[in-house]
């Protein structure tokens, strides 16, 4: 076993101490397959289900529950609340429901944090959920218009003088879009544009991807990836699904015969060097040090010090680590060097080399960041070494949990103290929290 170097710890007075006791999800999955006839409330139900066997935690003792999600389905647009009751918490366990793009679970743990903190809770369980596999489709606006007048007329002659006014493109749907709403871009698009910005060749990133999806199907294989817990998936009656299905280690040949994705000809992002979209559900069992020592259980790590920033969301877009890791490494009174792990979000290969090479450059710290010097690129050997979101694919809302759950997971076989989890999200925002090994 590797020794651990023995450092401070990054306790302080006056402050509670928060731990994780246990992070679980159910195996992410390529829209469309094994959830494809679920609702998003199904995934996060299994995910607290799952954390239930898992800690066999009293249900009774969960003070409030949190849950991140990207695109809402309507019917159940405070999905904390539509899990909590069907995993059978009690109703007067309150839930609510937060929303930041790519890093919402992210939004969904700090937010128990802080009620932990401020001594208001001292259990909650965090988590978040996406399901890719069924959006919400709109009619257009115009017919939204017209069936809403519908529903208020009385007469037929009303009704039938409203319905004589549709015209043929009051029938054309409106598709959600992977797009700013600020810039009307793509979220791919943009991926594009940064990596050309940092000069990230097409190359680059496809070798990236490729080992993404190697060191994830190691990690799966070594059976590391052990917040995963089994669904049995209702109405299937012989589906079990017990592992993450978007795995998938090509060659740098296959990889290089994909055209651009986004920009043609000449772009650099494809489909095999992004994430895919991605069904799944995680969830956190948070607690107050004192709490969880007096139930008896053995915590995972420290929740210390976070932050979330904010860019430009037409250049900057996708370079929330860049600006979050100086910072919460200054909050947390550590270096680069200090960190044994990191877990990064990685929506496209492109988007995480152009972080690599931003974080590395003295003059964007200078130019854009108000730096003196830059803080530096994470070693690769420390970096996502049991996969990331380009293999085992991102449910939006989901992601940060596993990101949190995984650095801990890895600070304990490796024998480290701190790891850094950092994300992009969309609307140029950015997340960076540091986690500490609980003593072992």
């Amino acid at each position: 076993a590797v020794q651990p170097k023995s450092k401070k710890t990054l306790t302080k007075s006056g402050v509670k101490n928060i731990v994780v006791v246990e992070g679980v999800r159910i195996p992410f999955l390529q829209s469309g397959t094994s959830y494809a006839d679920l609702m998003p409330h199904d995934l996060a139900r299994a995910a607290l289900q799952g954390l239930l066997n898992r800690t066999s935690v009293p249900r009774d003792v969960v003070d409030y529950i949190v849950y991140g999600t990207v695109i809402q389905e309507v019917k159940t647009s405070n999905v904390a609340r539509e899990a909590a009751l069907g995993a059978g918490f009690s109703d007067k366990t309150p839930a609510h429901t937060v929303t930041m793009a790519c890093i919402s679970s992210n939004q969904a743990m700090t937010t128990g944090v802080g009620m932990i903190a401020a001594g208001q809770c001292d259990v909650v369980v965090a988590g978040g959920v996406e399901l890719m596999s069924d959006v919400p489709i709109r009619h257009s606006r115009k017919m939204r218009k017209t069936m809403l007048t519908l529903n208020r007329a009385k007469t037929l002659g009303q009704k039938l003088s409203l319905i004589s006014k549709i015209r043929p493109d009051y029938f054309a749907p409106e598709l959600p879009a992977v797009a700013e709403f600020s810039t009307s871009e793509t979220m791919g698009h943009s991926a594009d544009r940064l990596a050309a910005a940092f000069a990230v060749s097409r190359l680059e990133q496809d070798e990236y991807a490729l080992r993404s999806h190697t060191l994830a199907k190691k990690a799966q294989d070594g059976g590391l990836l052990l917040d995963v817990v089994p669904f049995k998936v209702p109405g299937k009656s012989r589906d079990t699904v017990t592992k993450d299905n978007g795995i998938r280690p090509s060659s740098m040949e296959q990889m290089g015969k994909l055209k651009p994705a986004f920009v043609k000809p000449y772009g650099t992002v494809t489909a095999a060097n992004s994430s895919f979209l991605t069904d799944g559900a995680s969830a956190v069992l948070l607690m107050s040090e004192e709490k969880a020592l007096a139930m008896g259980y053995k915590p995972k790590a420290y929740l210390r010090d976070f932050v979330y920033v904010s860019q430009d969301p037409k250049d900057q877009l996708l370079l929330g680590p860049t600006y979050a890791t100086p910072k919460v490494l200054e909050k947390a009174g550590l270096t680069m060097a200090d960190i044994d792990v990191f877990e990064f979000h990685e929506a496209f290969a492109g988007q995480i080399l152009a972080n690599l090479k931003a974080m590395d450059s003295d003059w964007f710290a200078q130019n854009y960041m108000g730096r003196k010097s830059k803080v530096g690129a994470p070693p690769l050997e420390k970096f996502n070494s049991w996969g990331g979101s380009l293999s085992l694919g991102h449910p939006f809302g989901a992601t940060g949990c596993r990101l949190v759950i995984t650095a801990a997971h890895r600070l304990k076989k490796e024998g480290g103290q701190y790891g850094l989890v950092a994300a992009c999200a969309a609307g140029g925002q950015g997340h960076a929290m540091i986690v500490e090994l609980y003593p072992q």
